[in-house]
């Protein structure tokens, strides 16, 4: 018999070494893009758009391979999966509507999934490991740099935005999962290990908590942005 890998465990070292390499590569990302110009904004971003590609494309591909195929797994039907494609988007194009859904969904749904992670995997170095917390800061990293580094700002419009491509999308799974018993984005049930939903009573309730809930944190996220300034006046 080989070794028995051990198994990934909430609030391990691993996972506090993740989530201090994960708000220490935001300050250090930040940083940075403050201190870009001109043609060095668009280099970093384009640059940084390809390494998320270059991360998350060939684990796409691994995962639709015959022998690691799982309706209930494989497709990039998450939100998580669906924020490194915007991601790679916003940081290409520089663009207000995917950086609005990077930011929401970037700082809000991503710090969910490291918080109270549905990791069911060996620990590092497995490859279940890598991809889920690879994907997750990269998707981090990227809202912290446009957003605080190089002065991308969200406004009411990809506020709204936001909300229905977000809820157009809930629906969307509602009626995948059905068709194919699968359970993406938990929109059909909750995740089997803690979280927040658990807080939000049983299905369908959770879902309408969810939105409300979310909507709130979201304006909550773009007022500080779009407030009106009081006008600054010598003395």
């Amino acid at each position: 018999m080989g070794p028995v890998e051990d198994r990934f465990e909430a609030y391990g070292l691993s996972h506090w070494v993740l989530l201090v390499l994960i708000v220490a590569g935001s300050v250090l990302l930040v940083v940075l893009g403050r201190g870009l110009r001109g043609d060095g904004v668009e280099r970093w971003c384009r640059a940084f758009a390809v390494v998320v590609l270059a991360f998350n494309v060939p684990l796409l591909v691994f995962r639709l391979m015959p022998g690691e195929w799982d309706v209930t797994e494989s497709l990039p039907l998450h939100l998580c999966d669906l924020a490194w494609m915007v991601a790679a988007w916003a940081l290409w194009t520089r663009r207000v509507t995917p950086h609005a859904l990077l930011y929401f969904w970037g700082l809000t749904l991503t710090p969910q999934a490291i918080i109270t992670p549905a990791l069911d995997s060996p620990d590092f170095p497995h490859v279940n490991f890598i991809e889920f917390w690879g994907q997750h800061l990269l998707v981090i990293w990227a809202a912290a740099f446009l957003t605080w580094g190089i002065g991308m700002r969200p406004d009411w419009r990809g506020y709204w935005v936001s909300g229905g491509v977000t809820v157009t999308w809930g629906l969307a799974m509602l009626v995948f999962n059905e068709a194919a018993g699968t359970n993406y984005g938990f929109v059909s049930s909750k995740p089997e290990n803690p979280s927040l939903l658990d807080l939000m009573g049983g299905w369908p309730t959770y879902l309408a908590v969810e939105l409300v809930v979310g909507m709130a944190a979201w304006a909550l996220l773009t007022w500080p942005w779009t407030r009106p300034r009081e006008p600054v006046t010598a003395p």
